[in-house]
């Protein structure tokens, strides 16, 4: 790979400011300064320092962030802020994007990844991918027999479609809300606040808690992310046969 490719890949500018810094003898190969932009170099062995300080390869990127509302799942937008403004200053920033969408007023765990084919398995319906919300929703919920649907989802009137199964869990209940869990295994359009509104119960809040077996890690704080670990990315590809 050209030492300027390499460097614009792992965010350190555009070509043209990346080449910018290799003339200024801010970078070295090897320990030994170079002036070459199109240096061909192999990033799993040679050891590549912008300023003294080493670049890292790493092939892909995987994190978890805990998504604020407000913020549009997608790589850019013209109207709203999206969940890609969290990580301007890390590596390979131009080549991440959101696994699958949340809301821009749901809140919680997002994928974030450079991934492209374990984006795609996770977010294909042929995987079946759980996905769990904690939702508030107006009203009491205490007369509905949720087991039933499930073995036979619910059908959404207004959308003459037939849902999968899903499960839900009443956690709190009163007279005015109540507090759910409630784990789908498809990605459709609002989903999850469309159920909840067929039911006569609109949700007033969501958050989405787990995808798969990836967990969201609650000493994150909304808008704050960190990487997945080994393991965690290990557990997730087991998902989809990677």
């Amino acid at each position: 790979m050209r030492l300027d490719k390499f460097l614009s890949n792992f965010g350190f500018g555009s070509r043209k400011e990346v080449k910018s810094l290799i003339k200024q003898g801010l970078v070295s190969v090897n320990d030994k300064p170079v002036k070459n932009p199109s240096l061909k170099i192999n990033p799993e062995v040679d050891i590549i320092k912008v300023d003294n300080e080493p670049v890292f390869y790493q092939k892909e990127f995987y994190f978890m962030l805990n998504k604020p509302s407000g913020y549009i799942s997608a790589t850019k937008d013209e109207s709203y802020p999206t969940v890609l403004d969290f990580f301007i200053n890390e590596p390979a920033y131009k080549k991440l994007f959101p696994v699958g969408r949340l809301d821009i007023d749901t809140e919680g765990l997002l994928i974030i990844t450079t991934d492209g084919t374990l984006a795609h398995r996770l977010s294909h319906p042929k995987w079946n991918i759980e996905k769990e919300y904690f939702a508030i929703v107006n009203g009491n919920v205490n007369n509905i027999d949720f087991s039933k649907f499930e073995k036979e989802g619910i059908f959404l009137k207004k959308d003459k479609y037939q849902t999968k199964p899903f499960k839900v869990k009443v956690l709190k209940t009163n007279q005015e809300k109540s507090e759910v869990s409630i784990t789908v295994k498809e990605g459709k359009y609002h989903i999850v606040k469309k159920i909840m509104l067929e039911l006569g119960h609109p949700v007033l809040y969501l958050k989405r808690i787990r995808v798969g077996n990836l967990r969201l890690d609650e000493t994150l704080n909304t808008g704050e992310y960190r990487h997945l670990t080994e393991e965690e990315i290990k557990n997730l590809k087991s998902l989809v046969n990677l």
